[in-house]
């Protein structure tokens, strides 16, 4: 009895997404933000003057006088969420809340919250997120080891002070490494400061949309606003030539 020769048909090969469908695919949801947010503007235009958004601007003033205690824990939780989920939107943020709560109480609380943020980020990393996280940046992990090794938590301040490597990438990545969790947090409240002071002062040197309102464009340029931009032009070269120096008189 002879085996059948018929040739069996060969098992279905799964289809690879070519780069002009995934193209494709960026395309339509890039239209449709675009339809979206045109619609929002069609839809709300006339709501979205500058006379009514400064209304709108002193209701949101005049609750958080009324009610600090949970505006301030809002604020604090969405910060903490955006930058503990590794969300963008966090530079934003820090503006927006020197521009509503002012400098010093926007720096305390944006010190904290982002600290926080942080630490959440540096946690989900180490105990839930480890392989995804050793997959992604495993390249990273190899030079933040050595210089760990090498420099200790110094490292760490350097990388806060001097932000040459993304926030959340940090976060992430010391959560890989051995370093202590309350290392973590009083590093990065340290070395965050001065930076988060810049963007906190830029924020808060912002014009209220009333007085944009009444005074128009003009209203926008103020020498406050452009020491506030000059200091975040300078910060990086000044971080740089502080570090610099550190290490100069670091006993080796």
């Amino acid at each position: 009895m002879t085996e059948d020769s018929t040739p069996q048909p060969s098992a279905p090969q799964p289809s690879v997404p070519t780069t002009n469908s995934f193209s494709v695919t960026k395309l339509m949801v890039l239209v449709g933000v675009l339809m979206a947010v045109a619609s929002g503007y069609f839809l709300f235009a006339d709501s979205l003057t500058l006379s009514n958004l400064a209304e709108q601007e002193t209701a949101l003033r005049d609750y958080r006088s009324d009610h600090p205690v949970l505006v301030y824990g809002i604020a604090f939780a969405i910060y903490v969420a955006v930058t503990g989920l590794s969300l963008p939107g966090a530079a934003v943020l820090t503006l927006a809340f020197g521009w509503y709560f002012g400098f010093m109480r926007g720096l305390v609380l944006v010190s904290f919250a982002s600290t926080l943020g942080a630490t959440v980020a540096f946690l989900l990393s180490r105990y839930l997120l480890r392989e995804t996280i050793q997959a992604k940046f495993g390249d990273k992990l190899k030079s933040f080891d050595e210089n760990l090794q090498r420099e200790g938590a110094f490292y760490l301040f350097t990388l806060r002070l001097i932000p040459a490597v993304p926030f959340f990438v940090i976060n992430v990545v010391m959560g890989l490494t051995p370093m202590k969790t309350q290392t973590f947090w009083w590093v990065s409240q340290v070395g965050m400061l001065a930076g988060t002071a810049v963007f906190v002062y830029a924020g808060s040197t912002f014009p209220t949309l009333a007085a944009l309102a009444e005074e128009g464009a003009s209203g926008i340029i103020t020498p406050k606003l452009l020491a506030a931009f000059v200091a975040l032009g300078l910060f990086p070269l000044v971080a740089k030539k502080v570090i610099r120096q550190i290490k100069g008189v670091r006993p080796l």
